[in-house]
């Protein structure tokens, strides 16, 4: 049984199979003391992604979004966490490697992918390991009901302030000065 006491694995051997995987084009991540597979994104994923580090940049240019940034994510149970976007100071991960320290972080943002496994991930193991990281917000653009989450707040490894928005709503990113238009989500929606 896996549990906080006793996770699937240690931290170092999740890293050493990781670092295999990545030869082989495979994803993986370390999170709630599980190891996981990183669904490939596709076309519209890649947009959304794209559409958000353009709308940060515009906004905030002392801040970029970095795709796909290997996160420590120590607090909660000592894991490693691939975001698929990342918000930081232009050059907070210089020199770090593949596997950063979150605590530079300013938002991490995750689009879901239509896979089974989406809703445990991205709806509540990742929020739970970002709150508890301290990482200030957690944006979550849901695919599967066309909305964007706001969490905000971190607090006791949870998100006191959850907003939910309607893709075509304007969204206020609490703290950064950034403000969404998610009109654009409708184009990149099944």
């Amino acid at each position: 049984m896996i549990t906080r006491d006793r996770p699937q694995m240690s931290l170092e051997a999740f890293e050493a199979i990781a670092e295999t995987a990545a030869l082989q084009g495979v994803t993986l991540e370390f999170v709630g003391g599980e190891l996981g597979v990183k669904p490939a994104p596709d076309g519209d994923h890649g947009q959304i992604v794209a559409w958000l580090q353009r709308t940060c940049a515009r906004h905030r240019p002392d801040l970029w979004l970095f795709a796909e940034q290997g996160l420590r994510i120590r607090s909660y149970e000592n894991g490693d966490a691939r975001p698929d976007g990342t918000l930081a100071p232009a050059e907070y991960f210089a020199g770090q490697g593949e596997w950063a320290d979150a605590r530079g972080v300013l938002l991490v943002a995750e689009v879901t992918s239509f896979d089974r496994r989406a809703d445990e991930r991205d709806r509540v193991k990742k929020p739970r390991a970002y709150a508890e990281s301290g990482i200030p917000v957690y944006l979550l653009v849901d695919r599967d009901s066309d909305t964007v989450a706001v969490h905000s707040e971190p607090v006791k490894g949870r998100y006191r302030e959850i907003r939910s928005y309607d893709y075509g709503e304007r969204v206020e990113l609490p703290g950064l000065g950034v403000a969404l238009d998610t009109e654009t989500l409708k184009s990149y929606s099944r």
